[in-house]
């Protein structure tokens, strides 16, 4: 069910809770996503808002070649990228803000991830090389096809498969350093 499509048509065709139903169901686990670029989650919800607001003033055309999520990660990661282009130097958060920081992380990672091995699954794969934690959180998170993935990552589908290959074997090797038992996966 993508129901996002469907929003999304309702939305250019005037109906305002088309976007309202995008942004609920979207948003935290868009957040999550470009978290993985940022490492920043003040960063990372600026970046969502900036694609939901793409959505508002530009209003792309959905081609339903990939699913919809496909299609507004790919704006997200486009965002992303736009975002540290502009900010190609990063300002130091303050020591004092490091606690509300650390605290924000972890409240929107227990809403979306509910179960403790998919946390410690999930804090593995953020010390992985930046590509192996695109394709991993795309395919375990998020549930995408390789084709989605390749299409999100702009790649063809044989480097996603080849990446999902060499990000497993890296994600294996870190959570075994922790003894976590990656056949239980």
């Amino acid at each position: 069910m993508d129901n996002g499509a469907s929003s999304y048509r309702r939305f250019l065709e005037g109906d305002e809770s088309g976007l309202e139903d995008i942004i609920k169901y979207y948003k935290d686990g868009l957040i999550l996503y470009l978290l993985g670029y940022t490492k920043n989650i003040y960063v990372a919800e600026e970046i969502m808002e900036e694609t939901f607001v793409k959505l508002v003033i530009k209003k792309p055309r959905f081609s339903e070649k990939y699913s919809f999520k496909t299609w507004l990660y790919t704006i997200g990661r486009n965002a992303a990228i736009d975002y540290f282009r502009k900010n190609s130097r990063i300002i130091p958060v303050p020591a004092c803000d490091l606690a509300k920081i650390k605290s924000d992380e972890e409240d929107i990672e227990k809403s979306y991830i509910k179960e403790e091995r998919k946390i410690a699954v999930h804090r593995t794969i953020n010390k992985l090389y930046e590509n192996y934690r695109q394709v991993l959180y795309l395919s375990f998170f998020e549930g995408m096809s390789n084709g989605e993935i390749a299409a999100v990552m702009k790649k063809n589908k044989r480097q996603v498969e080849n990446l999902i290959y060499r990000a497993k074997q890296a994600l294996k090797t870190e959570l075994e350093k922790g003894d976590f038992i990656y056949e239980e996966l």
